[in-house]
């Protein structure tokens, strides 16, 4: 839900009070990116490693900038039905049958009805239309999530929306925004992106954050966590990270952790909760394996150390 549309920041320093104000610890490389994309009027491209906070800028520049936000999560086998419009066909049969009931059916109702079922009424819209009709009081924040995950033909799909921001439905013409959307694209690296559609976007790279600004997300997001404890969760994740892992943890396994280690009302790391808990960080047995006893217990030793 939104109430209403908020003003553009004028600067860094606005982008980043914006979204430190909605609970998000951007660092000024990324605010600067934000800033420019907002500025400029160019999709945003965020890469990097799951769990590090890519989708939640979108959520939090709709929250900011009180747009609504429209997400696309892409997937195997996306197709333009998918995506962006296809026609209720069920609908359509329906409104065909009913005219062919009536016995005085004229040439011209017949042709009525042809150019009735292929309007607005029949049209289902789905993300990426439905983020540039020209009939949007406002324009929305535009999520198109995980592009990685689609096959690579949709990408050229996906050109003329970032291009030109409008989309041609054959039967019915071309849709163009009134006033673009705002476009936040995100991808995992689970394959390359074509340059074409990162020529079209401003790109930044999304790594993990150092350990204040993790303590200030923390901070933040479980704000009921002993400090003393959000500090040694912080410095063993950190640690955690640089062992060579199949899949590491992100930020938001760090929030999920902490959560899980307060409902046990854990007050400083021990070496059985951590163990019993590593699965809250890690989602590969073969990572849980590779993290035994021992190399929990130097962790937490490292991580006291850094805290204190």
């Amino acid at each position: 839900m939104y109430t209403g549309s908020a003003a553009i920041p004028m600067s860094i320093d606005e982008a980043l009070a914006a979204l430190a104000a909605h609970d998000y610890v951007a660092d000024r490389r990324l605010a600067t990116v934000v800033f420019l994309s907002l500025k400029l009027g160019r999709p945003l491209f965020l890469e990097g490693e799951p769990g590090t906070g890519k989708t939640e800028i979108a959520r939090t520049l709709a929250a900011a900038l009180g747009r609504p936000l429209i997400r696309l999560q892409c997937y195997e086998g996306l197709d333009l039905a998918g995506a962006a419009y296809e026609w209720n066909y069920a609908r359509q049969m329906l409104e065909i049958r009913l005219a062919e009931s009536g016995a005085n059916a004229t040439a011209e109702d017949r042709a009525a009805l042809a150019s009735r079922l292929f309007s607005d009424t029949f049209l289902v819209k789905r993300a990426l239309l439905d983020a540039i009709d020209p009939a949007r009081a406002l324009p929305p924040v535009l999520l198109i999530d995980e592009l990685d995950r689609a096959d690579e033909p949709f990408e050229a799909f996906l050109l003329e929306v970032l291009s030109d921001f409008q989309i041609t439905i054959p039967e019915m013409g071309t849709v163009k925004a009134i006033t673009p959307p705002i476009v936040v694209l995100t991808s995992n690296r689970t394959r390359e992106i074509h340059d074409a559609v990162k020529r079209r976007c401003l790109y930044h790279w999304v790594g993990f954050p150092d350990a204040a600004r993790e303590l200030e997300i923390l901070r933040r997001k479980v704000p009921g966590a002993p400090e003393r404890l959000a500090r040694e969760i912080v410095a063993f994740v950190q640690r955690l990270r640089e062992i060579e892992l199949y899949k590491l943890p992100g930020v938001a396994e760090t929030i999920e952790w902490t959560r899980a280690l307060r409902e046990l009302d854990t007050i400083v790391l021990d070496p059985e909760v951590v163990q019993n808990t590593l699965g809250l960080l890690l989602k590969y047995q073969d990572d849980i394996a590779r993290v035994g006893h021992d190399e929990v217990a130097r962790l937490i030793e490292q991580a006291r150390t850094a805290a204190a």
